[in-house]
C-alpha cells in the first residue's frame, strides 16, 4: 500500500503479511511512515494505491467501526465515572453481547479478561485510583474483551516511567501470548521492539526497510540505515575488492584489507561498502599481548575516551586512518588500567562483522541528522 498526502508520500509500497497471532511491530524514527501504516490497518486512513485484507477479506474501504482491529493509544481515555470492571464492560454492553451470546457472557468475559491482565482485584476501583501501568492494563483488557482480529497499539508505553515501561514490554508480551491475539505495535524505541516482536519492519523515510526476527534485524541488518537504528554499531565506509570464499568477502577498510561476512546484497567487487560490527564484539588488549588467535582480526589503535555504563565501559578508540572504533568492555575482559593515549589491539572474529551496500548519501545525512537533533 500507498499513502500520499498531496506531494509528500507518506507510505510507499509498503508490502506486509503479518500471522495471525503474532507480535509485529513497526519500528522506525519519528516521520517514518510507521503511525500512518497503522492508522490505515485500523481504517483513520484510506491507501492512496493498494489493499488491506483482514483475514482474506478486503477492508480497504471500511469504516474503522466496521473492521474487526481495536487501537489503543497512549492516552487511554478510560472512563473516569466508571470503575475498572464496568470500563472493560463497556464494549460487550454496547455490542448487546448478551442478548446475542446469552446471558452472563459478558461477565464471564470480563472476569477472564481482568483476571489476564492482573486487575480482579481492582475491579470496583476508578481510573484515578489506579497507576499509570494499571490504567494502561485497563486499556488493554477494554480493548481485548471483544476478542478482535487484531489489536493496534501506537506507542501505548510513552507515557510510563523508564522503569515501568520495562515491566510493561514483558506484561504486554505475557498478556498476548496468553489471548493469542495479533498484536501490531507501533514504537521508535528499538529494545521495546527487540524484547517483545516475533517480527519486525524496520521504516525509514516511507519505506519499509527490512522485514525479519529480532535476531535477524540484529545480526543480519539489510541496510547501513538499519545497522545504525537498531543498537549500537561501528560502520566504516570502504571498499569490496573481491570474495574470499562462500562464507566471506575482502574489503579495503580502516586503512587495512579484512574479512567480513557478505549482506544478502550482491556488492561488486571494487564498488563502495560499509563495514558493520557490534561494539560488544570487539576485544581489545594490551599492544605487548599476541595471545588472540591468528584468524581473528587485529588492528592497532589508540585510546581516546573511556565512559563508565554501568556492565560495560565504552571505549572510544582511533584507527590508523583517524577512524573511530567503539567497543563495550565487559568485565571478563580483564584489562590493565587505560587511559586516552594509550595504544592497544583491537581484534574480532570475522563473523562479527558484516559487508553492507553503501549507504545512499542522502539517507545517511538525514539519519546522521536525526542522530544529532535526538
Amino acid at each position: 500500500m500507498t499513502k500520499r498526502f498531496e506531494e509528500y508520500v507518506a507510505v510507499a509500497d509498503a508490502d506486509l503479511s503479518i500471522i495471525s497471532g503474532e507480535f509485529f511491530s513497526l519500528l522506525g524514527p519519528s516521520g517514518c511512515g510507521k503511525t500512518t501504516t497503522l492508522r490505515m490497518i485500523a481504517g483513520f486512513e484510506t491507501p492512496t494505491e493498494g489493499a488491506i485484507r483482514l483475514e482474506g477479506v478486503n477492508v480497504s474501504r471500511t469504516p474503522p467501526n466496521k473492521r474487526n482491529v481495536n487501537t489503543v493509544f497512549q492516552h487511554y481515555a478510560l472512563f473516569p465515572h466508571m470503575t475498572v470492571w464496568d470500563n472493560v464492560a463497556y464494549g460487550p454492553r454496547s455490542a448487546k453481547l448478551d442478548k446475542r451470546a446469552g446471558k452472563g457472557t459478558i461477565r464471564k468475559r470480563v472476569d477472564e479478561l481482568l483476571q489476564i491482565v492482573r486487575l480482579s482485584d481492582f475491579a470496583e476501583r476508578k481510573p484515578a485510583q489506579l497507576s499509570g501501568g494499571q490504567q494502561q492494563r485497563v486499556a488493554l483488557a477494554r480493548a481485548l474483551v471483544n476478542y478482535p482480529s487484531a489489536l493496534l497499539l501506537d506507542e501505548p508505553l510513552g507515557a510510563l516511567d523508564l522503569k515501568l515501561r520495562h515491566a510493561m514490554q514483558f506484561e504486554l508480551k505475557r498478556i498476548q501470548r496468553e489471548v493469542g491475539i495479533t498484536f501490531v505495535y507501533v514504537t521508535h524505541d528499538q529494545e521495546e521492539a527487540l524484547t517483545m516482536s516475533d517480527r519486525i519492519a524496520v521504516m525509514n523515510a516511507g519505506n519499509v526497510e527490512q522485514i525479519g526476527t529480532p535476531n535477524e534485524i540484529y545480526d543480519r541488518p539489510a541496510t547501513v540505515f538499519v545497522a545504525g537504528f537498531i543498537g549500537q554499531a561501528n560502520l566504516w565506509p570502504g571498499r569490496q575488492t573481491g570474495r574470499v570464499n562462500r562464507d566471506f568477502v575482502e574489503l579495503d577498510v580502516l586503512g587495512c584489507t579484512l574479512k567480513a561476512r557478505p549482506a544478502d546484497a550482491v556488492i561488486e567487487p571494487g564498488a563502495p561498502a560499509t563495514l558493520m560490527v557490534r561494539p560488544e564484539r570487539v576485544r581489545v588488549s594490551p599492544l605487548a599481548d599476541d595471545a588472540a588467535p591468528a584468524d581473528l582480526v587485529r588492528i592497532r589503535a589508540t585510546v581516546r575516551d573511556l565512559t563508565f555504563q554501568g556492565p560495560v565501559v565504552r571505549l572510544s578508540l582511533a584507527a590508523s586512518d583517524g577512524s573511530t572504533i567503539i567497543a563495550h568492555v565487559g568485565p571478563e575482559q580483564e584489562l590493565p588500567m587505560l587511559r586516552p593515549g594509550d595504544e592497544v589491539n583491537v581484534h574480532w572474529a570475522p563473523d562479527a562483522s558484516l559487508a553492507l551496500p553503501a549507504a545512499d548519501t542522502a539517507s545517511t545525512n538525514d539519519f546522521e541528522q536525526m542522530i544529532d537533533d535526538s
